[in-house]
């Protein structure tokens, strides 16, 4: 071999020997969860130590898994307090998971788990401080919530036997802790109660068809004096009776202006209307941890809790994207499937289609109001674990980008397609009236390929390519040989615009009516409080609520 050659040969192997192994190729995981037990210990210092044993069975075309995130339930412990094993193997590699807001990362190095095996995990984490609250309906008992570790839907597969064991402290009575009921499917209301080797009382919940992407809160309540006073967190005045701040300045205004009964009964209407908008369920605003992301524009209208006009509109133009619909007539707004079995369609637009095949506008109606209150309550189990605040300003940012992108596009050409490809997180923005007026009041807008779908005026040739239909008067561009349709920029606006405003005229009616129908089912007025008796040992205690419906969350891990 000539001396160049080699020369050659080597800058190539060391040019190779840094290329990071981490990024020659992209990772697939995906695994079962048969078995899986936690057993949470309750300390008579006020702490938390929780103990899982999960067995993963790898499936046989994925990658090994070499690393395995578990959720804890607040920020407050230490890793040396955490220990870990697999298959009785110590794991050395304990440390901050990247991926898990309040969690751990396990590596496995060598001991991971190769496409087809089966391997057991063993982790306990000890001393997890801040996990107890005042019951909010017996300030002598300390209320303890648990939600165990489960793991993102498109990792795992299959079903899981899952059993969680609580282990109150030591010396509470037989009679004294209270269960909360879980109200899961396949868990048993009720769970078994019993003694371990240490004489605690405990409490088991199992469930042998359980979902491991699942999550699932389990919670109990037992005398505050089996743990010190400053272990368990007492909520503020307001929280310990149940009271609206706000409600009570509502009712002192009423009683200093109780001669003007119509100002009153004004003002109660008006109340009323605002709360009937207000259709996001109260436990969404229980603070979590980190942002909730992969929501899509719709979703993140919920959580915006964005008018259902323009929710309803953004799912049109979804589902008129994807050429799955399109607008048979516009006023009022008619819609039909164009295929039966339209491919890549999220449950809540399915639902929207099937309220169209609805005979009959009171039908569909009280159809879309069914998929609107579906949406909103899966927006609300997404959002469990997380915050509200985080996750709001994460999908405001998406929303002002979005923006940017289209107003800073320097040709009609790319304007438009940057316009297209932004539509729904654009309509998020509360100004997405004014702004799509602004941007398109001058030049001409190439209109994208769908927009025969959504215009009856405009359909789609055989090519794919939107055409003008006769009579239409919009003029067309030539480009490469393809002739491209254009509108004066402020008839598209004002095309766009219009779409969104008149959602509400012939179909969904009155939109405080519609939303009100969706609030009384996701978001009630709260019943009229009443004392409940406490339950014993025996698992009567299903009644007591807890003042802090987060304080020992799991968050979703493992398995990247």
């Amino acid at each position: 071999m000539k001396l160049r050659h080699r020369i050659l040969l080597l800058i190539l192997v060391a040019l190779v020997a840094l290329v990071p192994l981490g990024v020659a190729y992209a990772q697939t995981y995906a695994f079962q969860v048969p078995y899986q037990r936690v057993d949470v210990y309750w300390e008579t210092n006020g702490t938390l130590t929780v103990t899982y044993e999960i067995t993963f069975r790898n499936e046989s075309y994925a990658d090994p898994i070499d690393y395995v995130d578990v959720g804890l339930p607040n920020d407050f412990y230490t890793i040396s307090n955490i220990s870990a094993s697999i298959d009785g193997r110590p794991i050395t590699h304990i440390a901050y998971s990247p991926y898990v807001d309040s969690g751990v990362e396990l590596g496995l190095g060598g001991n991971a788990i190769q496409p087809g095996n089966t391997g057991t995990v063993r982790m306990t984490a000890a001393n997890i401080r801040n996990v107890l609250y005042v019951d909010n309906q017996d300030d002598g008992y300390a209320s303890a919530l648990f939600m165990p570790n489960y793991f993102g839907s498109e990792f795992v597969n299959g079903r899981s036997d899952m059993t969680v064991v609580f282990h109150l402290p030591p010396g509470v009575q037989p009679s004294e802790p209270r269960w909360h009921t879980a109200g899961h499917s396949g868990f048993p209301e009720t769970p078994a109660t019993g003694v371990d080797n240490s004489g605690r009382i405990t409490y088991t919940w199992r469930n042998t068809n359980a979902s491991a992407s699942e999550d699932y809160l389990f919670g109990a309540s037992f005398p505050r004096r089996y743990v010190p006073s400053d272990s368990v967190t007492t909520p503020s005045f307001w929280q310990r009776y149940g009271i609206d701040p706000e409600v009570v300045i509502t009712l002192l205004v009423c009683l200093c202006f109780a001669g003007f009964f119509g100002i009153i009964v004004v003002w109660a209407v008006r109340a009323e209307r605002s709360r009937k908008l207000k259709y996001l369920p109260p436990k969404i605003s229980v603070e979590g941890h980190g942002i909730k992301r992969g929501l899509t524009a719709p979703e993140a209208a919920v959580l915006l809790e964005q008018p259902m006009d323009k929710i309803l509109s953004m799912i049109l133009f979804s589902v008129v994207k994807k050429g799955a619909a399109e607008v048979v007539k516009r006023d009022p707004l008619d819609v039909a499937r164009i295929t039966k079995q339209a491919t890549g369609l999220h449950e809540y637009e399915n639902e929207f289609l099937n309220a169209f095949a609805e005979d009959g506008t009171p039908k569909r109606r009280r159809a879309l109001q069914q998929m609107m209150i579906g949406l909103v309550r899966r927006v609300a189990n997404k959002m469990r674990g997380f915050s509200k605040r985080e996750t709001v300003e994460f999908y405001k940012k998406i929303t002002a980008d979005a923006w940017k992108a289209v107003e800073a596009a320097d040709t009609p050409q790319i304007k438009s397609a940057a316009y297209e490809e932004n539509l729904e997180w654009t309509m998020l923005d509360q100004n997405y009236d004014r702004r799509t007026r602004d941007v398109f009041s001058s030049g001409p807008v190439y209109l994208p390929r769908w927009y025969g779908g959504y215009n009856p005026v405009y359909r789609t040739s055989g090519g794919g390519t939107p055409s003008v239909s006769k009579g239409s008067g919009a003029p067309t561009k030539t480009t490469g040989g393809a002739s491209l349709p254009t509108l004066p920029g402020g008839d598209f606006a004002a095309s766009m615009v219009g779409g969104v405003q008149n959602f509400a005229g012939g179909l969904i009616g009155n939109l405080s009516d519609f939303t009100g129908g969706v609030t009384k089912v996701t978001n009630p007025p709260p019943p009229p409080s009443s004392s409940s008796g406490g339950g014993g040992f025996s698992g009567g205690g299903s009644s007591c609520a807890c003042a802090c419906a987060g304080c020992a969350c799991a968050c979703a891990g493992g398995g990247r």
